[in-house]
């Protein structure tokens, strides 16, 4: 599973969903998708403009929780 961290990094900056759309040109619905992360693809400009607005990788961005029931022999 990938968990995005958009709606911490906007509350840390005091940003809502139009304040990230006017900064980044980006749509409102992608950016709401991935504050509420029901995303299931991104653009990478969209992973692109992201990062830049907020200063941050893309690892602070997404991050990657393992799936417990994966395993491989």
């Amino acid at each position: 599973m990938i968990k995005c961290h958009l709606s911490r990094l906007m509350g840390e900056h005091k940003m809502n969903v139009t304040d990230v759309a006017r900064a980044t040109g980006l749509h409102r619905n992608t950016i709401s998708l991935l504050y509420k992360e029901t995303a299931t693809r991104v653009d990478l400009e969209a992973i692109e403009l992201l990062c830049e607005l907020f200063s941050c990788t893309i690892g602070e961005l997404f991050e990657i929780i393992p799936n417990k029931q994966l395993t491989f022999s």
